[in-house]
């Protein structure tokens, strides 16, 4: 693993986004804290980009943190009120900043992009799954677009909009054109024949 995210990164990918799976948010179980310390200390001036598809992230900040991860993003579907009496998105997010991370939310394909409002203005990134989370190698999903463009018209200039699932070299300008100005890309970059050449076709298609 530290080969790859070395490679990737000489290859000209920008950060490294790390999909933590709990086998209850989502079905697949994968990373955790431990894999992120092993990047970190392969990588140390690396971005980590954590994601967390996990049904309690209050659970795992400390670790990451203490992990190295520099974010650490968690899903709009576990908490209040999409959740009713599960977590508090202003406390995860009060947590995460204290512990000197900066802090996200995602929501899944099927979730409507103004569940995020009450949090939009003290989020540095919003991720987009262009997915189901929770196996790579799915097809993108374009009806996810229009929601990545209401929230692009919505967002500050120092904050980020991520897109996760599916994206590679022959989606990006779609991403791009919608509003999208992060870019998380697993088997279209790691399965490729020429890592450095996917990487450069996403950069000049979101030019």
């Amino acid at each position: 693993m530290g080969d790859d995210a070395h490679d990737v990164i000489l290859a000209g990918a920008d950060l490294l986004h790390i999909d933590i799976m709990d086998g209850h948010f989502v079905g697949n179980l994968s990373m955790g804290p431990d894999s992120c310390k092993g990047l970190r200390r392969e990588l140390p001036d690396t971005f980590l980009d954590v994601h967390l598809m996990v049904d309690r992230p209050d659970m795992y900040l400390e670790p990451f943190a203490e992990a190295g991860a520099n974010h650490i993003t968690f899903h709009l579907e576990v908490c209040n009120p999409v959740r009713s009496r599960h977590q508090d998105a202003d406390a995860l997010l009060d947590r995460i900043e204290a512990l000197g991370m900066s802090a996200g939310m995602v929501i899944n394909p099927l979730t409507m992009a103004e569940g995020l409002e009450p949090w939009l203005e003290r989020l540095r990134m919003v991720l987009v799954m262009s997915v189901h989370p929770g196996a790579g190698g799915q097809a993108f999903m374009p009806e996810v677009l229009p929601k990545v463009a209401w929230l692009s018209e919505r967002l500050r200039d120092d904050q980020r909009l991520e897109m996760d699932g599916g994206v590679g070299p022959a989606t990006a300008a779609a991403c791009a054109e919608a509003g999208c100005d992060v870019m998380v890309s697993g088997s279209a970059v790691f399965g490729a024949p020429d890592r450095a050449a996917a990487i450069a076709a996403m950069h000049a298609a979101s030019a």
